[in-house]
């Protein structure tokens, strides 16, 4: 029998072949797949969380964490949505037009996942246009927005005004991040929150989505 302490400790020690091989065991052994997530992938995505805000986790532990979590979804995911399980919540992220960094962008993305949420990755150097158009295919609950450049921290602000002019405004919650940015920043162009790292930005957003009006799927 698959032992799950296993994959527990396999996506806290970002050990991706071994979360893929408990996983795969589980299945095969028919597992609940909402178990594996619920009771064991998530409690230690959180866990990597706290050593992260205590400094006894950097960068690199995350990112080897994080998808370590991926790997395994992929496996789970699509067990998940045959037997209509819900996502915590839809999020749609980007790095704004302009801007071609993702490494942070795609941290984030990789925690959402591993904390439940549908993520809608629309990459780099995306356009308000993109932006409003991915909410509507999505019903997403959150658009996280992503700048590593002072120069295209304003195409943050057009992203919201395109998602205000095309009446999405109020059915989404508007997440920012970015080295350049603070909260004062967010603030002022009409964003919801800042975070200022990965393990915040899922803190915020699983809050958000507690308060967001649900969109109909």
């Amino acid at each position: 029998m698959a032992d799950l302490k296993q994959l527990y400790e396999a996506v806290l020690n970002g050990d991706s072949k071994a979360a893929v091989a408990v996983t795969k065991a589980a299945i095969a052994e028919n597992m609940d797949p909402l178990e594996l997530v619920t009771n064991h992938m998530i409690p230690a995505m959180d866990e990597v969380g706290r050593r992260f805000e205590c400094s006894e986790y950097f960068v690199p532990e995350l990112l080897l964490s994080a998808r370590a979590m991926k790997n395994a979804l992929e496996l789970i995911r699509p067990l998940l949505a045959a037997s209509g399980v819900q996502p915590v919540g839809r999020v749609v992220i980007g790095t704004v037009k302009g801007d071609l960094h993702d490494i942070g962008k795609n941290l984030v993305s990789s925690m959402l996942e591993g904390s439940g949420f549908e993520v809608k990755d629309l990459g780099t150097d995306v356009s308000p246009e993109k932006f409003v158009q991915a909410v509507q295919e999505t019903h997403a609950q959150v658009v996280c927005l992503s700048a590593l450049l002072t120069v295209t921290m304003p195409a943050m602000k057009t992203t919201i005004a395109a998602l205000e002019n095309a009446g999405l405004r109020k059915q989404v919650k508007v997440l920012v991040g970015g080295a350049p940015l603070t909260s004062q920043y967010a603030q002022s162009i009409g964003a919801d929150a800042y975070g200022e790292n990965a393990n915040t930005a899922v803190t915020l957003a699983r809050k958000m989505v507690a308060i967001a009006p649900h969109a109909s799927a």
